[in-house]
């Protein structure tokens, strides 16, 4: 990253100088910054497009066994440079494997490209896919590609800090001495940031992930993409889609957060805290519905009591070291993502209470080989949202409309605001974000023409990560888009889950080009069993793995 600083540092010295050079008489008039993006992505493109992907053994530390196969592809550091620096993307490959369920082949349909997760996730482990049945269908079809966004990976990663540095749980009411170090250390951080990155770090953002998503798909030899993304990744796709429709087959937008500019960024993370809450409250009125498995209370208020003793105890004391506070919320608030961790964490939390502590320690201990694993994704998460809109730049806002906010909201309100902090001193100024959907968005960006095809949106109602007010602006945005709603759940990341209805929906758009002729939903998808029985007898840690 280095390097990529001191190359774009010495392009925008170029730049400038050419900027304000006179003009000869009678020249051409320069190409706008718009256009020499545009021009740079298409180069780009045409360079991947030529050279391919050698795909072969992925590297052993990705621990990801044949069929599924890795090669690499390279994006511009900067569009606007494409001859420039370039960065490696890792990619995932299972090949599709030809035939239905009664072994009858199945016309190969090309690459279905996926992302996920935060933009400091990895899309690596989707070819994984292949061995599940939910997915059998669209793996007879396609092959599964799955691929490292910009600067996630060991491979010109991006850092802003040492990864020993655990991050710290706020109490639940912060003093003032908590909040004036949560403030300094997010403040290094961002300084960090730029440290590692230089002016490199100015090329974060979804645009940008947008255009090496267009490059990967000139790379795998696809004419159009065929993309899935969930959460965040739903996002880059309607960017992608934005700037390119022409180049897109189809799309799937999956738990797909809200794309108006107003409402990105800052405002979205307080309606995200709000709605973390909610669903906060869903977990813990189901482990009370389950007394008799778990003994921590026939009511949400008691269930919580439990947790907030267990949380204050390890404040006191960490478990085995290396399980406090930050810890325990970090598992814990997977519960708010996926019901489906709903038995292990409140058989956890059980079998502390009731004196049996190895369970939740196994469950919420970091895994000291994963530290620089999850600083990465973190650095790379901050680096495109601090950039993607603008925040608050002062701190009185922040406590203001958390302080407010932990009075309803306690679970997620201060957890929230000291991960987002740094984009109140982010040292690169935020861009203007793509106005996805609207009319002359590729034609304001001077990339491809073309109309988007119809596609797909999926959206749970209680959804707390991406809330369905969100899918349903994306819908509004997106001509010809269809809208499938899972009644009554809240799990981020619908296809290839528990619900057959839409899976169906899914398979029927991805291999057969079928939508619904009108927006429809779904029933929920069966609540999660308990894993524990026998509420304060012993519990065997054995059983929850």
């Amino acid at each position: 990253m280095r390097t990529a600083a001191l190359v774009a540092v010495t392009g925008s010295l170029l730049l400038t100088a050419a900027a304000t050079a006179p003009a000869q008489p009678g020249a051409a008039p320069r190409p706008s910054a718009a256009e020499r993006l545009a021009a740079g992505t298409a180069e780009a493109a045409r360079q991947s497009a030529a050279a391919g992907i050698r795909f072969g053994p992925c590297p052993e530390r990705y621990h990801l066994e044949p069929p599924v196969e890795c090669g690499t592809v390279s994006v511009p550091v900067d569009y606007a440079r494409p001859g420039g620096q370039k960065l490696p993307l890792t990619v995932s490959r299972a090949r599709a494997s030809g035939a239905d369920a009664e072994g009858k082949p199945v016309r190969r349909q090309g690459s279905l490209v996926f992302q996920t997760g935060t933009p400091g996730s990895s899309g690596l482990y989707f070819p994984m896919a292949a061995g599940l049945g939910s997915w059998q269908r669209v793996h007879s079809a396609y092959d599964l590609v799955g691929y490292t966004p910009r600067g996630v990976g060991a491979d010109g990663g991006l850092s802003c800090q040492d990864p020993a540095d655990a991050p710290t749980a706020a109490p639940q009411r912060p003093d003032a001495v908590f909040k004036a170090e949560a403030r300094a250390r997010a403040t290094a951080y961002a300084a960090g940031c730029l440290s590692s990155a230089g002016t490199g770090l100015e090329q974060f953002s979804t645009e940008t992930g947008a255009r090496d998503l267009d490059v990967l798909r000139a790379a795998l030899g696809e004419r159009r993409l065929t993309f899935m993304g969930v959460s965040y990744g739903g996002y880059v796709g309607a960017v992608h889609a934005s700037l390119f429709p022409g180049h897109v087959r189809r799309m799937v937008f999956d738990s797909a957060p809200d794309p108006a500019p107003g409402r990105m960024g800052y405002p979205d993370s307080l309606r995200q805290s709000a709605a973390f809450e909610r669903r906060w409250h869903d977990f813990l009125d189901w482990v009370a519905r389950h007394d008799e498995a778990y003994g921590l209370g026939t009511t949400a208020a008691a269930v919580q009591r439990r947790y907030d003793g267990v949380r204050e105890e390890l404040a006191k004391k960490p478990a085995d070291g290396t399980v406090g506070p930050a810890q325990l919320q970090a598992a814990f608030a997977k519960t708010v993502f996926y019901d489906d961790y709903w038995p292990i964490r409140a058989t956890a939390l059980a079998a502390w209470v009731h004196g049996e502590r190895e369970f939740l320690i196994q469950q919420a201990a970091p895994v000291p080989e994963a530290a620089a694993e999850r600083e990465n994704a973190a650095a790379v998460t901050a680096a495109v949202r601090c950039q993607d809109s603008a925040w608050p730049r002062d701190w009185a806002t922040w406590d203001r409309d958390a302080t407010r906010l932990a009075r309803t909201a306690p679970f997620a309100a201060w957890a929230h605001t000291w991960a987002h902090l740094p984009c109140a001193s982010w040292p690169v100024k935020a861009r203007k974000p793509v106005d996805v959907g609207a009319a002359g968005a590729a034609r304001a960006a001077g990339s491809a023409r073309g109309t988007l095809p119809p596609t797909l949106i999926l959206a749970a109602e209680q959804d707390a990560v991406a809330p369905l007010a969100g899918a349903r602006e994306l819908r509004r945005r997106l001509a010809g888009s269809v809208l499938v709603t899972e009644r009554d759940a809240g799990m981020t990341g619908l296809g290839g889950g528990p619900n057959d209805c839409v899976n169906r929906h899914l398979d029927d758009y991805l291999v057969a080009g079928h939508l619904p002729a009108a927006d429809t939903s779904c029933a929920p998808h069966p609540e999660p069993r308990p894993l524990a029985t026998g509420g304060r007898a012993r519990f065997d840690v054995r059983r929850g793995e």
